[in-house]
């Protein structure tokens, strides 16, 4: 009975866990690639280090980040 409730559970949040993982890759790919082409690398280190769900990546690209002109 217990393992019938375990794969109800995991079939029901399986899309949002697939999500998660996609939101995380894109925003850390993001902050990773913006941090090293600033030559940031106390955050190119935390941002790779820790596994934040997408967070400190954001928290970088739309506060910390300085944009280039051009």
């Amino acid at each position: 009975m217990a393992g019938e409730e375990l794969t109800a559970f995991y079939g029901k949040y399986f899309f949002l866990f697939v999500l998660l993982i996609i939101w995380s890759g894109i925003w850390k790919g993001i902050g990773l690639w913006r941090a090293g082409r600033n030559k940031n690398l106390v955050w190119f280190v935390f941002m790779f280090v820790l596994n934040t769900a997408g967070i400190l990546p954001l928290i970088y690209v739309l506060f910390f980040s300085n944009k280039k002109k051009k």
